[in-house]
């Protein structure tokens, strides 16, 4: 038999794809790596892999200890198979505002949940701060790391590895990298791995049209879940990408229907949120570029939202 592998070690080389229906004649070609092919459906499985085991062999995680996190759900998710995996327990702060699948996966993985309720379900400055504050207060309890996403340097070292696969399957031809900001470590950690071979590659950030504060706009609420925080991420690097592009909700909605009817490929809200952006930044830059970005998670976390409805 040959040697079994761990569970983690199935985390990575997802697929790179080509987007052939949506894209119109006239652009440049674009490319989406399919992260749900991870082990939990999500690019998150990296970041989640690269914080547990750094805290761990750092002494910040003691053995049989608990992870603890505000989370959307995707990086709770994560980060409970990966605690799963290596024998950790996980807290995580999470709310009302995001889907149901993803509270129920959690607890699947063995999390225990302690929910800071929204405004009617909207994800807001408000909200993603009094997560944030409660996560605080439960990782004061003994034998718990708080792997605090948002101030954790080693976030985008999780995605190195990411930009290092993009670059290998695309065989170096790609011209522009577009990806959605949340804590910003997908793309900061995309983008330096990407850049140590192509230093002039373009990289467009992406955000909710109604929450546009990198843009320098004033906060809003939206309902495009994992992304758009309300406020300015504290590891956010606006000198490491070339523009700052947004998408409304309801266009990120209305392209996640459409990759699944049209390209077979169903994705939540943010990576529709990807495709909108990256179809106007091929059209700009014409026939002849590669544009990348990256299919998020998988659209089975958003069945019980509106998403998936009919229109």
């Amino acid at each position: 038999m040959p040697d079994q592998k761990h569970i983690l070690d199935a985390i990575g080389n997802t697929p790179l794809v080509e987007l052939r229906r949506i894209v119109p004649k006239g652009s440049g070609r674009v490319f989406a790596k399919l992260e749900s092919a991870n082990p939990t459906g999500s690019m998150k499985d990296r970041l989640a892999r690269t914080l547990i085991e750094r805290a761990a062999a750092a002494g910040f995680l003691p053995p049989g200890g608990t992870v603890v996190e505000y989370t959307a759900g995707t990086t709770g998710i994560s980060l409970a198979f990966v605690a799963r995996a290596l024998g950790y327990k996980t807290h995580f702060a999470f709310s009302d505002a995001f889907s149901d699948e993803k509270r129920r996966t959690m607890r699947a993985y063995g999390a225990e949940i302690t929910d800071v309720p929204s405004d009617n379900k909207k994800i807001t400055k408000e909200l993603i701060q009094a997560m944030i504050a409660k996560a605080g207060e439960i990782s004061r309890r003994p034998g718990h790391w708080w792997a605090d996403q948002l101030k954790n340097e080693d976030g985008a070292a999780g995605y190195f590895g990411l930009g290092e696969e993009v670059w290998r399957q695309t065989d170096g031809k790609i011209d522009a990298l577009v990806h959605t900001v949340s804590t910003a470590h997908s793309i900061h950690g995309m983008s330096r791995a990407l850049k140590r071979e192509k230093r002039d590659l373009l990289v467009f950030a992406v955000e909710p049209e109604e929450s546009a504060v990198l843009s320098g706009k004033p906060p809003g609420s939206h309902k495009i879940e994992g992304i758009g925080l309300g406020f300015l991420p504290p590891l956010w690097k606006p000198d490491e990408v070339s523009e700052v592009l947004t998408v409304s909700t309801d266009e990120a909605k209305a392209m996640a229907r459409r990759l699944a009817r049209e390209e077979a490929i169903f994705a939540g809200t943010s990576t529709g949120a990807n495709i909108v952006a990256a179809l106007r930044v091929a059209e700009r830059l014409g026939a002849g570029a590669t544009v990348v970005t990256l299919i998020v998670d998988s659209g089975l976390r958003y069945l019980s939202t509106d998403v998936f409805g009919e229109p």
